[in-house]
């Protein structure tokens, strides 16, 4: 698969963008982006949080990896805006009902230039999972993440930040 997202600057900010069309009402995609069990099965991160409020602290933990890190929501507009702080990125999730089911737009704004084909990388994978057309993801560098992050870097998105894993 090829990489799907956008490398675009919002405000001055690196950004991403990607657009995924799932045959899911935008109800269902709701609850795949807010149940911290089905979460799970996609986000990279473990999300763990009282509730979808804004100003809520989110935490987030990895399996099998001690420590956490911290976020926050930023908005909550149910059923079609979601947007949250992770550690400086700001992740922003926009649902719009289609006539077969609901387009997902994914933008997330970077804290650092450097991580965008890293980042992209991931969340390519990531969203893939989301959208079933592969496992679920894994924090580590896999065989698909490391194709797409060598397609990201070839097509001159910011990269050279240290690479976990």
């Amino acid at each position: 698969m090829s990489p799907t997202g956008t490398y675009l600057e919002i405000e001055g900010r690196p950004a991403l963008r990607f657009e995924r069309r799932l045959p899911h009402p935008p109800a269902r995609v709701w609850t795949m982006i807010t149940d911290p069990d089905e979460l799970a099965t996609w986000f990279p991160a473990r999300v763990h949080l009282d509730a979808w409020e804004v100003g809520r602290t989110l935490r987030f933990t990895f399996e099998g990896e001690e420590g956490e890190s911290t976020g926050r929501v930023l908005a909550v507009e149910p059923v079609g805006r979601l947007a949250l702080d992770w550690e400086g990125d700001e992740l922003v999730f926009e649902l719009a009902g289609t006539d077969d089911g609901t387009l997902l737009t994914f933008t997330t704004l970077l804290a650092e230039r450097d991580t965008a084909a890293s980042n992209a990388a991931g969340w390519d994978v990531c969203l893939d999972a989301l959208t079933g057309t592969s496992d679920a993801p894994s924090t580590g560098r896999t065989p698909p993440w490391e194709e797409r992050y060598q397609e990201y870097v070839a097509a001159g998105v910011p990269s050279g930040a240290a690479i976990p894993g």
